[in-house]
């Protein structure tokens, strides 16, 4: 299954807010065998929210969408989903009912729109918070609170799935340089990718889809680089 991740809000593009939905998302649905190929920002503004989801919903399995829900001026993402998908933003009573129920709420206290999806989508509850979550078509429309958004998606995390990757590391503080002609030939001796993240040291990240081989990778690595203590 092949993912794209939209995260929603001007305070992101600013600095102002760290986007540690986007990292959050990317390592829970790796962890399913999801694969995240894209990671976009994009402003509080429809028209770009729209474009880049429409964009998005047609190239891969599901878009996951994350920020600017609920009933203020910047809150904007419910409509911009729906210009994706061509559909228009009206009231959900399910979401209504599930708030006035579930949530405490009285009717007369939700402030005009906080009930408003895309026409057709299907409420996914927010039991941390108050404006509901919703899934149109392959798009996914979560919070942008870190905690309403792990919760939401929770509920929903089953529908998200693909082959389990089992990983490795092996860190070494030889130069990344040095060891090109290394990590090509475990690549062909093994059915494994691997990846170098260079930093204080270089962290070797072995990725593939049989453990064993993944297990022997890492194995074979550590006999051929300068391996450092601990470095699973």
């Amino acid at each position: 299954m092949r993912v794209a991740i939209v995260t929603v809000g001007d305070e992101l593009l600013a600095g102002d807010t760290v986007n540690t939905n986007a990292t959050w998302l990317c390592e829970r649905l790796t962890d399913r065998g999801v694969t995240v190929e894209r990671v976009t920002t994009v402003p509080d503004r429809v028209a770009d929210i729209a474009r880049v989801v429409n964009e998005y919903r047609a190239e891969y399995d599901a878009v996951v969408v994350t920020g600017g829900l609920g009933p203020t001026h910047d809150d904007v993402t419910m409509e911009g989903v729906a210009a994706a998908v061509g559909r228009s933003v009206e009231q959900h009573d399910e979401a209504l009912e599930w708030l006035t129920t579930h949530g405490g709420y009285q009717a007369g206290d939700l402030v005009e729109g906080t009930t408003h999806l895309p026409s057709g989508a299907r409420m996914l509850p927010n039991r941390e918070g108050v404006a509901p979550g919703a899934v149109v078509e392959s798009v996914y429309v979560l919070p942008g609170v870190p905690a309403e958004m792990k919760t939401m998606f929770e509920a929903v995390a089953e529908e998200f799935s693909g082959e389990r990757t089992y990983t490795a590391f092996v860190e070494t503080p030889d130069p990344e340089s040095s060891l090109i002609p290394v990590m090509d030939e475990v690549q062909s001796e093994f059915p494994v990718r691997v990846g170098s993240y260079p930093g204080d040291s270089v962290r070797l990240k072995i990725s593939g889809a049989e453990e064993a081989a993944v297990d022997d990778a890492a194995a074979w690595l550590r006999e051929r680089v300068t391996a450092m203590e601990d470095d699973a």
